[in-house]
């Protein structure tokens, strides 16, 4: 059993989304290309049947991978979240103690996570040192160059 993992509405949408176009568009194209490979002759020797076989191969296994990942995927309502601490899906105000930088991230799934847009994996190191955590608590966190410590300065939605 996958473990369950929490999605927004716009996470949700995008991997369903994703499902959709694999299963329609996607499956008619490796079709396609492996019909026009069969066409060409010997299969026994037919290097672009062969590489069409095995996309199909690949394809399929992403679909596969999309259908459990929704199948215990969880929609969390935003308006519910308890904001007194850090959980999936909060949006974190943090201080970085040593330099006075502050940074502001949403912890999402996995496959929602986007650094440029502020969003990041909830198995992050960083998101993993914050889960639980109140508005002023500090914690130190390490991450790839060394340990920081962090102050929690705000937690929203």
């Amino acid at each position: 059993m996958s473990e369950v993992t929490y999605y927004t509405q716009e996470g949700l949408d995008k991997l369903k989304e994703e499902l959709h176009q694999l299963k329609t568009t996607g499956r008619a194209a490796i079709s396609k290309a492996i019909a026009e490979a069969r066409d060409k002759g010997d299969l026994s020797e037919n290097a672009e049947y062969d590489a069409a076989k095995e996309a199909q191969g690949l394809h399929e296994a992403k679909i596969a991978k999309l259908e459990s990942t929704l199948a215990t995927a969880r929609l969390i309502d935003e308006s519910k979240l308890d904001l007194t601490k850090v959980l999936a899906l909060s949006i974190v105000k943090i201080k970085n103690l040593k330099n006075g930088a502050t940074m502001t991230y949403q912890l999402v799934a996995e496959s929602e996570a986007d650094l440029k847009s502020g969003k990041i994996s909830v198995k992050s190191p960083i998101a993993q040192g914050l889960l639980g955590k109140s508005v002023g608590d500090k914690t130190e966190i390490e991450v790839p160059a060394g340990k920081i410590e962090f102050e929690i300065l705000e937690i929203s939605r």
